[in-house]
């Protein structure tokens, strides 16, 4: 089998608990960080199927990375080779396959309740669950590329995931281990204090964010495990 190309926008946002997954698996992968030097590969030919990290950065950045993104999702959907984008990487998938990426109605911080949609079937993705709690970290959103379909939403955000074929994009952080949590939580932006004065509701501090790993984590690593086994269902057979 081909490896798995990991597209890495930030040195403090790498693959995490998908690594760890993708390890477990017994499935090469290759991550590219152009925060750590390296332009992002021209081509996917040596690669089975692409995904997609997140960054603070807006996905509307005029960033030659991004750019450079969004060409290998075309490629890649056009090769057939399946796409997985997780926060800014479902934005930019969203944004490479025709949709608009905006802000967002409130920012999301923290552990948030995700609501599957009925008549979406979104079974094939998410199991029997009905609903998730799992780690926000986005100030825009995305809007749904044409053809894709909605899998889930938040109270405050529309589009919390969408499919379109073997791919999916997702606004939520489903790859964040313990060690990514801890770090994020440090954080001292005064962008994140803004915003946790203005919409209490749904921006944690950090003891929110650091309280949720035993209460949130371990059943948000169960659902990954359960998107990441369907995604790669598709990529296997490459």
């Amino acid at each position: 089998m081909k490896p798995i190309l990991i597209l890495q926008h930030l040195s403090a946002d790498g693959p995490g608990y998908f690594g760890h997954w993708l390890r477990e698996q017994a499935v090469p992968f290759e991550v590219c960080n152009t925060q750590a030097g390296p332009d992002f590969p021209p081509a996917l030919d040596t690669f089975s199927a692409l995904a997609v990290l997140g960054g603070e950065m807006s996905a509307n950045d005029p960033l030659p990375s991004l750019r450079q993104a969004e060409a290998l999702i075309l490629q890649a959907v056009n090769a057939d080779k399946p796409v997985i984008g997780h926060c800014l990487g479902g934005q930019l998938m969203a944004r490479a396959l025709g949709g608009r990426v905006m802000d967002s109605p409130a920012p999301e911080i923290g552990w948030q309740r995700i609501d599957m949609l009925p008549g979406a079937q979104p079974q094939s993705w998410f199991g029997q669950r009905t609903q998730a709690t799992v780690f926000q970290w986005h100030f825009e959103a995305f809007e749904l590329p044409p053809g894709a379909t909605a899998l889930a939403r938040s109270p405050v955000c529309t589009n919390q995931a969408f499919a379109l074929g073997p791919h999916l994009g997702m606004q939520f952080h489903v790859e964040v281990d313990v060690d990514k949590v801890t770090r994020w939580s440090h954080d001292k932006g005064e962008r994140w204090r803004a915003a946790q004065q203005q919409y209490p509701a749904t921006v944690q501090g950090p003891e929110a964010l650091r309280a949720g790993l035993q209460s949130h984590l371990p059943a948000q690593q169960g659902l990954a495990r359960q998107l990441y086994g369907r995604w790669l269902q598709a990529v296997s057979r490459r």
